[in-house]
């Protein structure tokens, strides 16, 4: 493990947090994550669906996928997790900003198998499509030899959350085109438009209610 200084939020560090269940709780509201390692010199940064598990990390893919081959070798990784809340309109450019909720976590992701593999992808469905995991086919053996599923213990990480008002420069406050700028947050709302069907669901066939709760599922 590395210097518990590597983890220290060194820029603006009044926005950083040691709450491990602030960590959870933003980990379990966003979908998409950014993974990032290195593959022979050359930076790699992918987006992907992943999922907490208690303290681990999880993310699956396509086993021939060249950014998960190089992480279930054991490249060190890093994984992001960022919610953007709002955008900050200070009275000056320079000070406008965003309000957001950010998660970096750190270390190497080990290949899971059996019933390990299940969990997870049972897991990452859920979070994703509550209530799905249940209702749809779940993998066949080829599938699952067709698929990467790791995890990452979760215990180098770093939060990082802003929020609040413009904080303009004083003068600004005091100058004609200050004065009478309008200056705020807009906020940012993630929610779930109407389900779409596939044109070969038979015309007759509900939509799942689990689906219908999904509108207020992330926040």
């Amino acid at each position: 493990m590395r210097d518990p200084d590597f983890t220290r939020v060194k820029r603006l560090p009044e926005k950083a947090s040691v709450d491990r269940g602030l960590m959870n709780q933003i980990l379990d509201a966003g979908l998409v994550a950014h993974i990032g390692t290195v593959d022979h010199e050359s930076p790699i940064v992918v987006p992907v669906a992943y999922a907490r598990l208690n303290e681990q990390f999880l993310i699956h893919g396509s086993a021939a996928s060249r950014l998960f081959k190089v992480l279930a070798a054991g490249s060190p990784a890093c994984a992001t997790v960022t919610i953007l809340d709002g955008l900050v309109l200070a009275r000056s450019l320079f000070e406008s900003s965003m309000n957001y909720r950010s998660v970096m976590i750190f270390g190497t992701f080990t290949l899971l198998e059996g019933d390990s593999e299940i969990a997870a992808l049972q897991t990452i469905t859920e979070h994703l499509m509550p209530g799905r995991w249940n209702d749809a086919r779940q993998p066949t053996s080829q599938e699952l030899k067709a698929t990467y599923t790791l995890a990452m213990n979760i215990t180098e990480w770093s939060v990082k959350v802003g929020e609040g008002d413009p904080d303009d420069n004083p003068a600004d406050l005091h100058t004609p085109q200050g004065r009478d700028l309008w200056a705020g947050v807009v906020p940012i709302n993630y929610s779930y438009g109407d389900p779409i069907p596939d044109p070969q669901v038979p015309t007759n066939t509900l939509i799942p209610a689990y689906i219908r709760t999904w509108k207020a599922h992330k926040t």
